[in-house]
């Protein structure tokens, strides 16, 4: 077994898959299996915590060399109506990894074939919102586009989904937290709060309960007042329980509890993600965001009627609302 030390660095000295698993050869594949997991179980996000960015990188980085080891330099990702080849990696998430491919398309693949569950259960929510908004059309926005799927795998192989890209002048809410230390302008973070219930609101609207509304899942254009809400893979029916949690992120009670989820887990994650982007200073904001994060999920506030009173909040705040540009700070070269 490795430590942490010596796992980071034979993946960081790595600078290609046979540098780190050898020459390729299929007779050796069970071998270089033996030494991909050793090494996954040690970096994993899991273990290593959730402060622990260089494990992280390099966890990313070991599963994108036995990508390479197993299927050579160019990898391609094949599935029934289509194939795209994967290029650099975009980001890295609590179940999968994103990378950019050489079409106009991104491509979502699992870490570890046990999560493969939690991507069919995102295939299954991002179908229901896309039938959903082919009616109601101004939704659409707010939520990621499937393009394909892997399908069933065999046994041990790792889902895959195909995305319509959001990659170009998106970041993400953390990389806004992360710009801003010490906390939003009210203002700012108004239309963001604002598009985020809209999709809430709508995804709510068909029984879904997106279950992991982090700062990580909420994709942002500063430049077009852009919010899309992604990470749908731990999404269920409201009144089904969660099929995993993820140990970084801060949940409500009843998540705690083992409870079954509705829509009222969405509600307190948001509104504990405004609570945590929002400045100190801004108390009417802050005091809107406790009440609807309240412990007793009946007491919180359903997203739609959401929409109207934190409008009612802002308009007493700031009154009549005016485009306000927004961009993140530029940092030093």
């Amino acid at each position: 077994m490795f430590t942490r030390d010596e796992a980071l660095d034979r993946v960081e000295r790595a600078g290609t898959a046979a540098d780190l698993f050898g020459p390729v050869d299929p007779a050796r594949s069970k071998e270089v299996q033996r030494l991909y997991r050793q090494l996954a179980a040690v970096l994993h996000p899991d273990r290593v915590g959730a402060g622990d960015t260089r494990a992280h990188a390099a966890s990313a980085e070991l599963t994108r060399l036995h990508h390479e080891w197993r299927h050579g330099t160019s990898v391609e990702l094949r599935t029934a109506t289509g194939a795209y080849r994967i290029t650099d990696r975009h980001a890295v998430g609590s179940v999968a990894n994103v990378y950019r491919t050489d079409g106009p398309h991104v491509v979502k693949v699992v870490r570890n074939p046990a999560l493969n569950p939690l991507l069919h259960a995102e295939w299954d929510a991002l179908r229901r919102l896309d039938r959903f908004t082919a009616e109601h059309r101004w939704l659409r926005p707010y939520y990621p586009r499937l393009v394909d799927t892997s399908g069933d795998v065999e046994r041990g192989e790792r889902a895959f989904t195909v995305l319509e890209p959001l990659v170009d002048g998106f970041v993400t809410l953390a990389d806004v937290r992360r710009a801003f230390p010490r906390g939003l302008d009210g203002r700012d973070y108004a239309w963001m709060h604002r598009r985020l219930l809209r999709a809430v609101a709508g995804a709510h609207r068909i029984g879904l309960v997106h279950g992991a509304i982090t700062a990580d899942n909420v994709l942002v254009h500063p430049e077009q007042h852009g919010i899309v809400l992604a990470g749908w893979t731990f999404a269920v029916a409201a009144g089904e329980r969660l099929l995993a949690t993820d140990k970084t992120t801060a949940y409500p009670p009843e998540v705690h509890k083992g409870q079954p989820v509705t829509t009222a887990t969405d509600v307190h994650m948001a509104h504990t993600l405004m609570l945590d982007l929002l400045a100190d200073d801004e108390t009417r904001q802050r005091t809107f965001a406790r009440w609807c994060a309240q412990d007793e999920p009946g007491r919180r506030p359903d997203a739609a009627d959401l929409l109207a009173e934190y409008d009612e909040l802002l308009e007493d705040l700031y009154g009549e609302r005016t485009f306000r540009p927004f961009a993140l700070p530029m940092t030093g070269a």
